[in-house]
């Protein structure tokens, strides 16, 4: 069976450009995040579920998961965010893992935010984890999607801590610099996965 890797990291980490890079490389990605969308797709039983749990009023006008609307609502409430991940994480994993089976270059990048604390991180042979100072991260988010500092704190705190991710680190990329940077760390990480897939490791 390939290599599968788990990718991640905090929120605006660098994740997706890290990906890209090893795409580039010929390496298969999947993203957890697209899949996150794909079954909470209009007419999908995921959407219909969140529709029985929250009502309508967390749909647009054109019958789509009104993203950011959710977004503030389940990071202000616990129990909603709960909810909402009892409802989209089996769904995810069953997704994720029929990649997984289905992969048959050398090895393959999983790549989940929430790797180790949605438990995803089972269907991986290694973890690797981009990181960044926890400030980067929200100037990164306020920057990116328009969230106040007090949101992207709250999105933050329903991560893993950063040291949590990194104890259970097999790799680390530090994203500290300029993508630019990022080039050699994934060579080098490309060279030695592809040595463990054709050793079997």
């Amino acid at each position: 069976m390939s290599l599968c890797i788990g990718l991640t990291g905090g929120i605006a980490s660098g994740k997706s450009t890290v990906a890209e890079g090893f795409a580039q490389l010929g390496v298969p990605v999947i993203d957890a995040d697209q899949v996150a969308r794909d079954v909470v797709q209009p007419g999908t039983p995921g959407l219909q579920a969140v529709i029985d749990h929250f009502g309508t009023p967390v749909l647009t006008d054109s019958g789509e998961l009104n993203r950011p609307l959710m977004r503030e609502r389940v990071f202000n409430d616990p129990a909603e965010r709960k909810a909402l991940e009892s409802i989209l994480h089996p769904r995810i994993r069953a997704a994720l893992t029929d990649w997984r089976q289905a992969l048959t270059a050398p090895y393959g990048l999983l790549m989940v935010p929430i790797l180790v604390e949605g438990g995803f991180d089972t269907i991986c042979d290694r973890i690797l984890v981009v990181d960044v100072p926890e400030e980067t991260q929200i100037e990164r988010l306020c920057a990116r999607d328009n969230n106040t500092p007090e949101l992207a704190r709250k999105i933050l705190a329903a991560q893993a801590p950063r040291e949590t991710r990194l104890e259970r680190a097999d790799d680390v990329i530090e994203n500290t610099g300029t993508p630019a940077d990022l080039a050699p760390q994934i060579a080098a990480l490309h060279a030695r996965y592809l040595k463990l897939a054709q050793s079997g490791s």
